[in-house]
């Protein structure tokens, strides 16, 4: 049989390319992680004193590939999307908020663009089609292959050539169900352990929403065999742009802060489809969706802060931010025993 005449079902899956990506991730950098760890073991302090601070510069040396990083460049993307889901009420707000909040972006008024201002980072907001929501999941896949990978390609192009550190958030009305639908089918359980009020839905809302993602997930759930198609018929294009960014991230060996429950609903297909694949990510905050929680605990992610925050745009990640700041201030400024004259340990 001849390739052209193949059987549908033998065709190679539209995401095998990026399942391809997966199976070569490079490793951080060992010799760089040893050096900084013996630094922090000469600083004058008891060893350990700073806690995860001392984690958090060790890591950034070993992705940075370095003994004492930097954080000179740190951007952060926010990726923007609309859903076909919304007509069935899943939010207190309508689809327009999306691309209203994108120029409010623009023109510096939102709170991401006032917390990269504080702590030091680029802000890039990406739009994804604003005039063509996906399609309605309960109805139908909400991505085509080729605009998953679109989406896919997309936040992997936005990844800037020169950074020390990348930021993710996002913004789109309804992409809490959408995430909710997506971590249900790849981690289990019913639809309302995974769903949350978003925007602000009241217990009724939430309640219509639950079930609007359980009809999503009988619809698509037993064809969704790898991660990469559950991100296509449960996802958005925020959703993935977010994972082609943090798969790009990892190929460069870029550090990545993630921030709420999209954002960490993204990385978790990364995560199901090869184990480790978000070594080089941190979780930024705990978000007061109930669900991340449970998330991040699959994830294996302790978050940095816990700020009771559920904005989403990127903030939580901006917040911590200024912690790693503060980490690599330690670790790079601080004086050794040696340097400083006292005395260590026998």
């Amino acid at each position: 049989m001849t390739p052209g005449n193949r059987p549908k079902d033998a065709e190679t899956p539209w995401w095998e390319r990026f399942a391809r990506r997966l199976e070569a991730l490079p490793a951080p950098d060992g010799q760089a992680l040893a050096a900084a760890r013996a630094r922090q073991d000469t600083l004058t302090k008891p060893p350990g004193a700073l806690g995860r601070l001392e984690d958090m510069a060790c890591w950034l040396a070993a992705w940075q590939g370095r003994e004492t990083p930097s954080l000179d460049h740190v951007s952060a993307l926010v990726f923007a999307g609309n859903h076909g889901v919304t007509a069935q009420g899943v939010s207190s707000y309508p689809a327009s908020v999306t691309a209203q909040m994108v120029e409010n972006f623009e023109r510096g008024g939102a709170a991401i663009c006032q917390l990269c201002d504080a702590y030091g980072a680029e802000l890039s907001v990406i739009p994804l089609d604003l005039d063509s929501p996906t399609a309605d999941m309960t109805l139908e896949p909400a991505m085509s292959s080729e605009a998953c990978e679109e989406g896919l390609a997309r936040g992997a192009a936005a990844v800037p050539d020169q950074t020390d550190l990348l930021l993710l958030g996002e913004m789109g009305i309804g992409n809490t169900t959408a995430a909710a639908a997506l971590a249900c089918a790849l981690l289990g359980g019913e639809a309302k352990d995974w769903t949350g009020p978003g925007a602000g839905l009241d217990e009724p809302g939430v309640v219509r929403k639950a079930e609007i993602v359980a009809r999503a997930l009988a619809l698509h759930l037993d064809a969704c065999t790898h991660p990469f198609e559950a991100l296509r018929r449960l996802g958005g294009r925020e959703l993935a742009a977010l994972t082609g960014a943090i798969l790009e991230a990892r190929a460069r060996r870029v550090p990545v802060l993630l921030d709420g429950y999209v954002c960490c609903a993204a990385a978790l297909v990364l995560e199901k489809a090869a184990a480790g694949a978000l070594d080089h990510c941190l979780a930024s905050h705990l978000s007061a969706e109930p669900a991340h929680g449970r998330l991040l605990s699959a994830l294996g992610k302790q978050p940095i802060v816990d700020l009771g925050m559920r904005l989403g745009e990127g903030t939580g990640a901006a917040v911590a931010l200024g912690i790693l700041r503060g980490a690599l201030a330690a670790h790079n400024g601080m004086a050794t025993f040696a340097e400083a004259g006292v005395d260590n340990r026998e």
